[in-house]
């Protein structure tokens, strides 16, 4: 008889009740590293694709005359319309805010819009031609580098106030400014910091090349010292002029309502140029002295076009835009004008295609294996190529749709229905053997009492068992399609990787889905094609989301328990 009143069965009783404790602390910890995971990787994707949803444009008035778009007095038509120049339009607009620019057409001004600036204003004109010769008012679409400098990606802009008076000798062009007190001085010694980290850090790369037993490294080693013995000479000169070089930190004087780029100083004077024009030339004790943190060298856009950008700012000029772009255009070479359209719509192009081949075929292919197909070797033959085939690398379909439907057929490269044939064969694994589980779910009683009445076995299946089958069926189906979504090894396989800019219009047509775009984008140098990248897959974990969250839905809404 066993003793439980012992000591040493109740010292068992609590050794096992500490390693069910034990056991129930792993599995909590290890879900809890599971479900970190997961939420720092929706972080990272979130926090680097939200600022894809907005777009800044510049608000301007602008008037467009006839001749802008009848130059050869052919008539006002919907033609001559569409085949204005609006670069030149839009940089009218471009020229009243920065009037400096405007004898000078090809001033680097432009590249702040984007080159489909003017779409907007040529769909006004077209929905409303009695627009032209008047005042119209536009959204004018920056450049996907100035909309990054405006989302924060360019630089800090800091600024103190200047004591004392400066003196600028001109009011555009190379200027000096003199200032009283020694205004500069403060402004000398934070240029004279800047130098002493850049000859530490060439120091210390001397040192580490120095180590280095090769002619190369020797060589560059002896360049990062020479380097570092002049900065060091430069800093120890207390009264010298200071040349700013473009690897420092920019520094601008503000006064009279334009921005002067210093290019040399000393504690009483400075030289540089005019990036914005000063009203007037007379001493002026209202002055500041603006910094740009990150060094020219360091930035895609230059002091100039940064200094544009701050005046647009601060004129409220430029203003923050959900980007309808993003879901209304299909891929471009500039970041700021492509989007999703193209792909999203071959997406559902192809997923159509696949629905349409694999859930009849696999549906009736299951019900036949289930209830009809005799128990032999070729059906465990059958059974068993099925469950092999679902767990195939889905590479392994992209060859046989590049073999077989583009080699062999000869259907057109890059299209929904190549992608939905190769996809079909994906998923038709998958919801055959969903539809079976489903219909072994179905209690043997209903076919029984079925053909209790009379009817026949297909009508017994039909009638009876398939019905209740369904919810399980159509779970499998939306988590087979689901799974294709995601799907991009294949479609590589058979050209789906191709640049497509116009949206497809049927299964025929070129296209490319929404994964591909995502490995496209992903592939490219731009920096705001990397905040898109990840605005697409949000897009698709969303409609990963509602698949599955449907799947569930349906399997909730409609399960009997039996």
């Amino acid at each position: 008889m066993l003793d439980t009143t012992s000591d040493a069965s109740r010292a068992r009783v609590r050794a096992r009740y500490r390693a069910e404790s034990r056991f129930k602390l792993y599995g909590l910890v290890a879900i809890a590293i599971a479900a970190a995971f997961v939420l720092a990787l929706l972080s990272s994707v979130l926090i680097t694709g939200l600022p894809a949803f907005t777009q800044h444009a510049m608000r301007a008035t602008l008037t467009v005359e006839r001749g802008d778009i009848d130059p050869d007095s052919k008539g006002i038509s919907p033609e001559t319309i569409k085949a204005a120049d609006y670069t030149a339009i839009v940089s009218k607009a471009l020229s009243a805010a920065f009037p400096e620019t405007a004898d000078n057409p090809r001033s680097d001004v432009i590249e702040l819009l984007s080159t489909g600036a003017g779409d907007r204003l040529r769909a006004s004109l077209l929905a409303d031609p009695s627009q032209i010769g008047k005042p119209v008012s536009v959204d004018l679409l920056l450049a996907a580098d100035a909309d990054l400098y405006m989302k924060g990606e360019g630089t800090v802009v800091s600024s103190a106030s200047g004591t004392g008076s400066v003196t600028p000798s001109g009011r555009s062009g190379a200027i000096e400014l003199t200032v009283t007190n020694r205004a500069f001085a403060g402004a000398l010694q934070s240029l004279k910091d800047d130098l002493s980290r850049k000859a530490s850090v060439l120091e210390a790369d001397y040192e580490r090349l120095s180590r280095i037993n090769s002619p190369d490294a020797k060589s560059a080693a002896d360049t990062k010292r020479g380097e570092a013995q002049a900065l060091r000479a430069k800093i120890a000169d207390a009264g010298g002029e200071e040349a700013l070089l473009s690897s420092l930190p920019s520094r601008l004087v503000a006064v009279h309502g334009g921005l002067v780029k210093l290019e040399s100083l000393n504690a009483d004077r400075a030289k540089g140029t005019v990036l914005l024009a000063l009203k007037e030339q007379a001493p002026s004790s209202d002055w500041r002295l603006v910094t740009y943190e990150t060094a020219e060298s360091d930035r895609r856009l230059s002091d100039q076009k940064v200094a544009w950008l701050e005046s647009l700012r601060q004129q409220g000029q430029v203003e923050a835009q959900f980007n309808s772009l993003f879901f209304t255009s299909g891929d471009s070479r500039e970041p700021e004008m492509s989007g999703i359209l193209g792909s999203l719509t071959g997406t559902v192009l192809t997923l159509l295609v696949t629905l349409t081949l694999c859930l009849p075929i696999g549906v009736l292919g299951a019900v036949y294996l289930e209830e009809f197909a005799p128990k032999n070797w070729f059906t465990a033959a059958l059974e068993l190529n099925i469950n092999n085939l679902a767990a195939v690398p889905s590479i392994v379909f992209g060859l046989l749709g590049l073999a077989v439907f583009l080699n062999m057929i000869g259907l057109p490269r890059s299209t929904p229905i190549v992608g939905g044939l190769v996809l079909a064969l994906l998923v038709l694994p998958t919801i055959i053997i969903a539809t079976r589980a489903a219909l072994k779910a179905v209690p043997p009683s209903i076919r029984e009492a079925a053909l209790g009445i009379g009817a026949s076995q297909q009508q017994a299946v039909f009638h009876h068992v398939l019905p209740l089958a369904v919810p399980g069926i159509m779970t499998g189906t939306i988590i087979g399609m689901a799974h294709a979504l995601g799907e991009t090894a294949p479609l590589l396989m058979i050209g789906m990787i191709a640049f497509i800019v116009d949206v497809p219009g049927s299964i025929t047509d070129a296209a490319t889905v929404l994964p591909v775009q995502i490995y496209l984008w992903s592939d490219l140098p731009e920096r705001a094609f990397q905040a898109r990248t990840a605005a697409a897959i949000l897009v698709l974990l969303g409609v990963l989301f509602l698949m599955n969250g449907m799947a569930i839905w349906l399997r909730n809404r409609f399960e009997r328990r039996w």
